[in-house]
């Protein structure tokens, strides 16, 4: 993949703002496709206007966010954006800095630090004053994870943590790689489904089933598939939502999860403010804001996984290529069994037309 140098981050970031001119609404996302460059890309070329590069050192950068205070934490994917307010505490990095973890009451992360690549410090002028932000970004150039001041943050903190970590070459170059290669995906036949049930069947912790896939290299909507009708159940996509909307009339915690392939991120806790803005469903909430193009949601799935604790049930929703979008769960701890009345809602969702 191209890499820029100066002249090329300039010539860049003058087509952008051209554009920005005609659409000054454009995301950063959006304007990037437009441009034909990453999304690493458009933000290295405002180096030297609003941004700094830091040094992608995150079992220190990561702790040191937390000095920040009052933040909000951004994780998402292609349909799916999802916004946490709270504290960046109980941040932990594996010793081998490929695994990290953010535990907070508020913000809750599962971090595959070995994606990550490049790291910057934005402070844009917007129509209602600077937007101050750290944004991570992948080998790709896509973003992975950001996090913006609120007007609640310790702004005193935030030029003390850009002089600690900055790199000392602000430099346009990403080193950016070609994506990785996807998995073959194995026929149906070609999977043992009785050793996938039995296996299925025999989890003690809803974070093995990832390897249990591995193991018997199924893709996980194959796998929902495969399992049968005691495990997993074709839903109609709109039931989504629906569930979403009676959690909250009834007032039930739910997690929800939204990820991409080097961040997840969850929200534990009620859903209040549900609004429909054309096909977008939105949760509008004080400290928790959720983005969903419901357009690109074309499975869903009714998936129970045997745990220690009982039955975990969760909806699980999936885009046209199988890429998981979202991820609902009943709010719960571990050691402790799942709400009842969360399993009596997903329970009572209609299977989908065969």
């Amino acid at each position: 993949m191209s890499n820029l140098n100066p002249v090329q981050a300039s010539d860049l970031y003058r087509n952008w703002q051209q554009l920005r001119g005609a659409q000054p609404r454009l995301r950063a996302r959006d304007a990037a496709v437009h441009l034909s460059v990453s999304e690493a890309e458009l933000v290295a070329s405002r180096l030297a206007v609003d941004a700094v590069r830091l040094r992608p050192e995150w079992a220190e950068l990561l702790p040191a966010l937390g000095e920040l205070g009052h933040v909000m934490a951004l994780t998402r994917n292609e349909h799916c954006v999802h916004e946490r307010k709270g504290l960046y505490r109980e941040v932990t990095v594996s010793a081998g800095g490929q695994m990290g973890l953010v535990v907070s009451a508020d913000i809750d992360l599962r971090l595959f630090l070995g994606g990550w690549n490049s790291v910057f410090a934005i402070a844009e002028q917007t129509d209602k004053g600077t937007q101050r932000s750290i944004q991570m970004f992948d080998h790709q150039g896509m973003a992975v994870h950001k996090v913006f001041l609120t007007d609640r943050s310790e702004l005193s903190a935030w030029e003390p943590l850009l002089e600690r970590f900055r790199a000392p070459q602000q430099s346009a170059e990403l080193q950016l790689q070609a994506p990785p290669e996807p998995p073959a995906v194995k026929a149906d036949s070609e999977i043992d489904s009785q050793a996938l049930r039995e296996g299925w069947s025999a989890l003690k912790d809803t974070h093995h089933f990832f390897a249990l896939l591995k193991k018997h290299g199924a893709a996980r909507t194959q796998a929902l598939r495969l399992a049968g009708s005691e495990w997993a159940e074709s839903l109609e996509p709109a039931e989504l939502t629906r569930a979403m909307e009676l959690a909250s009339e009834r007032d039930i915690a739910i997690m929800v999860f939204v990820g991409n392939r080097h961040c997840i991120q969850i929200h534990s806790g009620p859903v209040k403010k549900l609004r429909w803005m054309d096909s977008w469903f939105n949760v509008l909430d004080p400290e928790f804001n959720l983005h969903l193009k419901t357009p690109a949601i074309t499975e869903l799935w009714r998936v129970r996984k045997p745990s220690s604790d009982g039955v975990i049930t969760s909806l699980e929703a999936f885009d046209a290529d199988g890429e998981l979008v979202i991820q609902l769960f009943g709010a719960r701890k571990p050691g402790i069994p799942e709400l009842r009345t969360w399993r009596e809602l997903v329970e009572s969702l209609p299977i989908a037309a065969q």
